[in-house]
């Protein structure tokens, strides 16, 4: 099985960039599943329930969330409604949505997508080492793939995350910091490692929001509500093959596309 999971899409140029290059990818790269984190889609925070059916439309299979998820009220309803749509999973059971969705296509193995939050430098939030074993654990043994977003600020905690899941996972990728690292690896025990995704944003930008605004505030100190740039987007991510029988990843890439 081949799959690409893309970072980030951070406002406008990113869902661009998505919607522009997502179809063609699918037929070049002989893709089975198209993946992406979607928490920052809407201007730059949040994800509006439009803009979650544009990425579909476009051919995005599911989409992730992040620490943004809530902002937009209009998609909580889709977060429960729609099979598609995750939120991190070590958020409280009653809030609207799933951490963990199992996506099936015929001829191919079900996929489970399990969506993390970190606890470092982020907001206080239940363990995300206990959660995702837990939800591993809970998976029927006819799941042989299961794919992991930790969307986390840390990269010490990313890479430990990646180790305590090596051999329980078929992949384990982070999201959140919108800069693409030079560490994909297979672990030893079977399982493809990324620290980060990247983003799907404008090229010329700080983190996909506007450079002026970023650099008042460091420059000044002061509050400034951030804005997504505009002009041309990039994709970034990373395209992975897993064995359709043990669920071992046998190689993982990171892409990029500007």
């Amino acid at each position: 099985m081949r799959i690409l999971f893309l970072g980030d899409i951070v406002g406008r140029p990113g869902r661009k960039a998505v919607t522009d290059n997502v179809a063609r990818l699918r037929k070049e790269e002989g893709l089975d599943f198209v993946f992406a984190n979607g928490e920052n889609a809407s201007g730059g925070y949040g994800l509006k329930a439009k803009h979650a059916k544009e990425m579909f439309k476009a051919g995005v299979d599911g989409l992730s969330g992040g620490n943004h998820t809530w902002k937009f009220k209009d998609i909580y309803n889709m977060l429960d409604s729609d099979k598609r749509l995750l939120r991190p999973l070590n958020y409280a059971d009653h809030l609207p949505g799933e951490g963990i969705r199992i996506f099936e296509k015929d001829g191919l193995p079900p996929v489970a997508v399990i969506n993390i939050l970190g606890r470092t430098f982020m907001q206080p939030i239940d363990c995300p080492f206990a959660a995702i074993e837990s939800a591993l654990d809970g998976l029927s043994a006819d799941i042989p793939i299961q794919i992991v977003d930790f969307h986390a600020e840390a990269t010490g905690e990313k890479i430990a995350m990646g180790y305590f899941l090596e051999g329980k996972a078929s992949a384990v990728l982070g999201t959140h910091t919108h800069v693409q690292t030079n560490d994909a690896k297979v672990l030893p025990g079977g399982t493809a490692y990324l620290t980060d995704l990247g983003m799907c944003g404008a090229v010329d930008s700080c983190l996909g929001m506007k450079p002026e605004i970023i650099l008042d505030r460091y420059l000044t100190g002061l509050p400034r509500r951030l804005e997504a740039a505009a002009g041309r987007g990039v994709l970034q991510g990373a395209i992975f093959d897993i064995d359709d029988t043990t669920g071992r990843a046998l190689s993982i890439a990171p892409y990029k596309q500007s």
